[in-house]
């Protein structure tokens, strides 16, 4: 049976994402940016929180498990074991490699540091699902924080490398502002032109605009064609290595 989704809102821009495995009733929450919009969800839904599955330790993801906690003390919390002592609230602690069940639906742990040291995705290779917390966004990534943006290149091509028709949940919907920003820098891709008047629909009707799709995200997404020429014409850096295109193109977006 194919996993369930439920996509909202948190905070002001943040993602709750419940996954639910209907064989079992397992749900788990990915991250917990707000408590109380995940416990109307559940409720809504009449779920049960049996996993929380963390991917790093940055408040706006984490100040939710205790009160997720208190409500579901059976709940375990999973997240990235190099960020532990900062989040403080693991029953199980996950490193590249691992792999975590909800339900009979496993997920492979995949280690992207760049946004912060420890960040981990979880990806449902069978279920065609990727949680890819901070480190990849729809057109756009996370800042890196923690390491340099060579790092979080290196740790963008391993999702890159996933599938085309994997699924792709992120931590925030700045998809309309990462559109805007792509098109800044890459104004003759048709795909990426089609797709931000799809967005900017979506986001006029107030609906959001998650999961991306990994091929859409390779068409589309600046940070993933930093290896183009349109990109590097773009930054004035034709020829350049990718990881200084990358670096180039991050500093770029951390100033717009």
């Amino acid at each position: 049976m194919n996993l369930e989704i439920r996509a909202f809102l948190c905070l002001t821009d943040n993602y709750g994402i419940l996954v639910h495995a209907p064989e079992t009733g397992a749900t788990a929450s990915i991250d917990a940016p707000e408590a109380a919009p995940i416990l109307a969800a559940l409720g809504k839904e009449g779920w049960t929180l049996t996993d929380i599955f963390v991917t790093h330790h940055h408040a706006d993801h984490v100040q939710g498990i205790a009160a997720l906690k208190a409500a579901f003390p059976q709940a375990r919390v999973t997240g990235p074991g190099r960020e532990a002592a900062t989040i403080g609230a693991l029953d199980r602690e996950v490193e590249e490699g691992d792999s975590v069940f909800l339900g009979p639906h496993m997920a492979k742990v995949i280690a992207v540091p760049g946004h912060t040291l420890g960040h981990v995705a979880y990806w449902f290779e069978a279920d065609k699902l990727l949680f890819a917390g901070d480190t990849l966004f729809a057109m756009g990534c996370g800042r890196a924080f923690e390491a340099s943006p060579a790092i979080l290149y290196r740790s963008l091509l391993k999702l890159a490398a996933l599938p085309d028709d994997t699924q792709v949940y992120c931590g925030h919907e700045y998809t309309l502002s990462n559109a805007r920003f792509a098109l800044s820098v890459d104004p003759d891709n048709a795909a990426l032109q089609r797709r931000a008047e799809t967005v900017a629909a979506l986001r006029g009707a107030g609906r959001l605009t998650l999961p991306t799709q990994m091929d859409l995200e390779r068409a589309t997404n600046p940070f993933l064609r930093v290896g183009e020429a349109a990109i590097q014409n773009s930054l004035g850096l034709a020829g350049a290595d990718p990881a200084e295109v990358f670096t180039a193109l991050r500093e770029r977006k951390n100033r717009s």
